[in-house]
């Protein structure tokens, strides 16, 4: 089988990334209608499960009942069928639709790529194009580990497959020999349609067929179906980081977001501790269930009231937890007594599963003993002022990697903290910036 393509060929590869990119359209479209059913209704347990069971057995189902009916029987002699399947077929044929169903679906978009013309009926191949597209519309978002990739690889697969089909009878078998070649390029349009991905599923499904001579028109195929279906609805991935309210930070910050300051966006009041402060007042805030903080910034802990708390640095949930369970801390604020000295093999130790707060036990006597936390703090940490745009902040967490950005006004004082949460909550939507709710994780 000669492995090529005719410049005339290229049209017609983008046609099918059009078609692509509606089918994924409308299948991401099915699919968050149907996830917004399941955050409403199924968030039981016992109805997950329940669901779960419900869609194996409508799978299983229709498999068997789509088999019985199509009777789509193939002589074994000169197949490539490993391990054929009789299924209501006379002796020495096999049931094409059984070969597609009951195969691996990593096994069948192989077979769809390469089993030789004339090996498919085009009736089977688009009963089944149909009937998988809803099961696999269905069976995302439950709650198993189930992907997207494969069986969207095989229902594109399986279109473009009888789109070969088709077209070798319109022109009669002349140069249009190979349906392996518009199964291949149906796959990646199915997919690009589906997930959006562009240059990674180029290089992917180059890889999995192991020729290069295909590139150009899978790239092709696969930018046609990113625009088109972008023109419609989002990719499933983004559609379902946002349903399920995760605070995902794109690469750029919203365009019109230049107005927006620090101010606009920090998190206040933010709950700070003193550099040497009392151990019950360490616990209490770390049991407090209203606040989740993960950081806290250290300011100076000056008696007289009349200086400013200046920043000083920020420590960490985590190592609190770790100073408290090693009992850091002396008894009294002016005894400067050599403290248990911590190695970071303790902080190591208790990575990355710190114990919960409720978990460390702290006596009445203890609570009133003083912990320096000068030691264990970060003492530089990132701070932007309280009139730095979004965009700034933005770029700074987002280059950083941070978690706690510090916003500061001009006297070092903590005015407000920046999390992924506060960043992520602003995104660009029909009617310019909007704010998104968030889950509280």
């Amino acid at each position: 089988q000669k492995m090529g393509y005719t410049i005339q060929e290229i049209p017609i590869f983008i046609f099918m990334g059009v078609v692509g990119g509606i089918l994924g359209a409308l299948f991401n479209a099915l699919n968050y209608w149907l996830t917004m059913f399941r955050i409403r209704y199924i968030h039981r347990p016992c109805l997950q499960v329940v669901e779960a069971m419900l869609v194996a057995a409508v799978t299983a189902t229709v498999g068997f009942v789509m088999i019985y009916c199509s009777r789509d029987c193939q002589p074994i002699q000169g197949s490539t069928v490993a391990y054929p399947l009789q299924l209501f077929c006379a002796d020495g044929e096999y049931n094409s639709m059984a070969t597609a169903f009951f195969n691996t679906p990593e096994k069948s978009v192989v077979n769809l790529f390469h089993d030789p013309p004339g090996s498919y009926n085009p009736m089977t191949l688009g009963m089944f194009t149909l009937m998988y597209f809803f099961l696999a519309c269905w069976t995302y978002g439950l709650t198993v580990s189930a992907g997207v990739f494969i069986p969207s690889l095989l229902i594109g697969a399986a279109w473009g497959r009888l789109f070969g089909i088709s077209l070798s009878y319109l022109s009669k078998g002349s140069i249009w020999a190979d349906p392996g070649k518009y199964a291949l390029m149906g796959a990646a349009a199915q997919l690009g349609g589906i997930v959006r991905m562009t240059l990674s599923l180029t290089v992917i499904m180059m890889e999995a067929t192991g020729n290069v001579t295909y590139g150009f028109p899978i790239m092709l195929v696969l930018m046609t179906a990113k625009i088109v279906g972008d023109y419609f609805v989002e990719g499933l991935y983004d559609m379902h980081i946002q349903l399920q309210s995760v605070p995902f930070l794109h690469w750029e910050a919203p365009v019109t977001s230049h107005s927006l300051t620090a101010r606009e966006v920090m998190s206040t009041p933010v709950t700070c501790l003193r550099r040497i402060e009392r151990v019950g007042t360490v616990v209490d805030i770390l049991s407090d269930t209203s606040s989740n903080h993960n950081g806290f910034p250290v300011v100076e802990s000056n008696p007289d009231t009349s200086q400013v708390a200046g920043l000083r640095g920020l420590i960490l949930r985590s190592q609190l937890i770790v100073l408290l369970k090693h009992k850091v801390f002396v008894e009294r604020a002016n005894l400067s007594l050599v403290q248990r000295r911590l190695k970071l093999k303790d902080f190591r130790d208790a990575y990355p599963r710190f114990p919960p707060i409720q978990s460390i036990h702290v006596s009445q006597d203890e609570r009133e003993c003083m912990i320096d936390l000068s030691e264990f703090m970060n003492p530089s940490p990132y701070t932007v002022p309280q009139e730095a745009s979004l965009p700034r902040v933005f770029k700074l967490f987002r280059a950083l990697g941070l978690r706690h950005l510090v916003v500061v006004d001009n006297r070092n004082e903590v005015v407000g903290m920046v999390t992924r949460k506060d960043l992520a909550r602003y995104r660009l939507g029909k009617e310019g910036l909007e704010e998104l709710s968030l889950a509280q994780t």
